[in-house]
């Protein structure tokens, strides 16, 4: 183990943290704007955080989009790519299953307390092999207690399965400012639009606008990570007015754009 005393420089390796003795354990490291982290998986459960910088995680089913004081929850065993957009500044817990503890099995993006987040930097500073009747111990049970009752959000877009869906669904993703309604995507998907709308509900679980607008607000999350003015942002998404983006941002996301820039 690379950290065995408090002055020893803090690992960044991963997979020195799958086989701790202690519950959970934390990793600090720092990543460029566009650094990429390929599918990857680990033995223990992890909650990825980045105290500054927006994330996108993907799966084979789902995308994920993580800003400024929100975290992924992600099951051990997991296959997941990461993406940084902006500088991140990441923390990321790995937490071990244990009969004391509900296995939740599901990934999900939850919304950080101002305490969470002060437990997260406050176990960074303790060794990496604390002794769990120590202030680190006691540090890890708080935070246990906190993941535990955090708030759950929305901000995963699934991606389909279904060739034709998956046609119109890459365009939208390259131009998610593209107004065509779902009659007019019809030709080139290569299906009515009925089939188009039973297949979003079969594949993604909502319906096209639900999913465009998903969509949308993940792009404008990562322009908004790099500072880009609110009011572009709108027009790059599809939105006439930057009231009317931020108002329809702030109810989906649970944070207003100029939050995000701001922490940006």
């Amino acid at each position: 183990m690379s950290d065995t005393t408090d002055n020893a420089p803090r690992s960044t390796e991963p997979s020195d943290f799958q086989k701790l003795p202690q519950p959970i354990g934390v990793m600090a490291k720092s990543f460029a704007d566009g650094s990429n982290i390929p599918l990857h998986h680990h033995d223990r459960d992890q909650l990825l955080y980045a105290i500054r910088g927006v994330m996108r995680l993907r799966t084979e089913q789902e995308a994920w989009v993580v800003p400024p004081d929100r975290a992924v929850y992600i099951p051990a065993n997991t296959p997941h790519a990461v993406s940084m957009h902006g500088i991140v500044d990441m923390r990321t817990l790995y937490i071990a299953a244990g009969p004391s503890r509900t296995h939740d099995q599901s990934l999900r993006v939850l919304a950080v307390s101002s305490l969470l987040r002060e437990l997260i930097l406050a176990l960074s500073e303790e060794p990496i092999d604390y002794d769990i009747k120590s202030r680190g111990g006691l540090i890890a049970g708080l935070i246990e207690l906190e993941v535990g009752r955090a708030r759950e959000l929305s901000l995963s877009v699934p991606l389909p399965r279904d060739p034709r869906l998956q046609r119109l669904c890459a365009a939208i993703l390259a131009n998610p400012a593209d107004r065509k309604t779902l009659d007019e995507w019809s030709a080139i998907a290569g299906a009515s639009p009925r089939t188009l709308a039973r297949l979003f509900e079969r594949d993604v679980a909502m319906n096209f606008n639900k999913w465009r607008q998903r969509i949308r607000f993940h792009n404008a999350l990562e322009a908004l990570s790099r500072g880009n003015p609110i009011s572009r942002v709108a027009k790059q998404n599809g939105y006439q007015s930057a009231s009317a983006f931020s108002a329809a941002f702030t109810k989906e996301m649970g944070i207003a754009p100029s939050k995000v820039s701001r922490d940006s």
